[in-house]
């Protein structure tokens, strides 16, 4: 064998395959590759085995996978065959039961409410990334921001949603029969979700206003053509300009003040969702009484932990006694699978090329990105929020002893909430 045709099978040998299967979480029609993405890992010299059929609800076919090199497997195949398996969603336990020591895992896996499966991946050596752990108030890691971007489309999409959910028109309208005036917009949360609802909403032609606890909010808010609106109880910022939790007190006062504002307008859109926590309810049962009949609200928070507005469930639409319409979702970046699955891959490729040193998933634990973002790796949990999860629940298992840049106390990242946090 000549030197070349040895470093070529070096080459060869220290790539990736990154693997992806049809999501089948019920109303998910994401992917977490999209072809353009999925020609950049093969650009980088690695691999992409995709499950046949995997983008046909995004829009793509096995074909359109196949013109930029990726190759289709079955099921089984894609997870034997990848090093990296990238989902979008926590994988159905068939697959992670399947997953095995030095293989990777990589997705929006909700780590914080299933600390057992995090826990099994974990002692069979499985390396496991989770955006929701991701330090978003690093610059660097904008890129790699999976919630960003999901809330980006959820916000975008809730606008749409409100506006066919209400009766009437919102932008106004004149006409033969008379003039009707615009919808009034309330968003909850100016993060990434609030903002992208209150551009969609105005751009709908609503009047839109934007709250949030955190006065600093404002330019934002106002930045999107929205008027603003804050709590006079505390002003809730945290480190990093998130907002922070407020004390009983500050949030039934700032509940009270919210419910008074609630009744001013025709659809109230609400963000404040903190991953592996219960959601603050923000618009409770009087302030959804003091609502006119016809009135909508989406809340964007709602999950198994409950919602920001009262009687919200998630992936349901309901019509309360006093004609208000709740629509609760948890994840309406969904509804939408081609642009939030391009947006999604992105954020994939970005962290898994920070993840990936000489072609292999190896994490550098002395970086705080990248020690934030991985839940386990070989055998030991990594996060400092995990581990601190972990011991709250139950005798931790193997972690590893802090480095010089790493503090066993660290806690997990404030910036999660999309606005207004309890």
């Amino acid at each position: 064998m000549t030197s070349m045709e040895r470093n070529g099978l070096e080459d060869l040998q220290a790539c990736l395959t990154i693997g992806v299967l049809r999501e089948t979480a019920p109303g998910e029609r994401r992917v977490a590759l999209d072809p353009d993405v999925a020609g950049e890992f093969l650009r980088d010299g690695h691999r992409v085995l995709i499950e046949s059929g995997a983008g046909e609800q995004g829009g793509w076919t096995d074909a359109a996978y196949a013109a930029v090199g990726a190759t289709s497997a079955s099921r089984a195949d894609v997870i034997e065959r990848a090093d990296v398996l990238a989902a979008v969603r926590r994988p159905p336990d068939d697959v992670t039961a399947a997953l095995r020591d030095g293989q990777g895992l990589v997705g929006l896996l909700d780590p914080l409410q299933n600390l057992e499966l995090m826990e099994s991946l974990c002692r069979r050596g499985v390396t496991v990334a989770a955006f929701e752990l991701l330090p978003r108030t690093l610059s660097r890691a904008q890129s790699m921001d999976a919630l960003s971007s999901q809330s980006a489309a959820a916000g975008y999409r809730a606008a749409i949603v409100a506006a066919e959910a209400f009766g009437g028109f919102f932008p106004m309208m004149i006409t033969a029969a008379g003039t009707a005036r615009p919808a009034r917009v309330l968003v909850i949360g100016a993060g990434v979700a609030g903002l992208q609802a209150l551009s969609t909403a105005r751009r709908l032609g609503a009047v839109v206003t934007g709250y949030d606890v955190r006065p600093a909010s404002r330019g934002e808010v106002e930045s999107v053509g929205a008027s603003f609106a804050t709590s006079s109880v505390a002003e809730g910022a945290g480190s990093g300009g998130y907002a922070r939790a407020m004390t009983a007190d500050e949030l039934a006062a700032q509940q009270q003040e919210l419910t008074q504002l609630v009744a001013k307008f025709d659809v109230v859109i609400t963000t404040a969702k903190v991953p592996g926590r219960r959601p603050p309810v923000l618009v409770p049962q009087e302030a959804l009484a003091s609502l006119a009949r016809g009135s909508v609200c989406v809340d964007l928070a709602c999950g198994p932990l409950g919602g920001n507005v009262h009687g919200s469930v998630d992936g349901q639409r309901i019509v309360d006694s006093s004609g208000v319409t709740i629509i609760g979702s948890s994840d309406l970046a969904a509804t939408i699978p081609t642009a939030a699955s391009r947006m999604y891959a992105k954020n994939v490729h970005a962290l898994v090329t920070t993840l990936t040193h000489e072609g292999r998933l190896d994490p550098d634990l002395d970086d705080e990105l990248q020690r934030s973002v991985v839940v386990c790796r070989k055998g030991e949990i990594v996060s400092p929020s995990m581990r601190q999860a972990m011991a709250q629940s139950g005798p931790p298992i193997s972690t590893p002893a802090p480095s010089q840049s790493q503090s066993p106390t660290e806690s997990p990242s404030e910036s999660q909430s999309e606005g207004v946090r309890s």
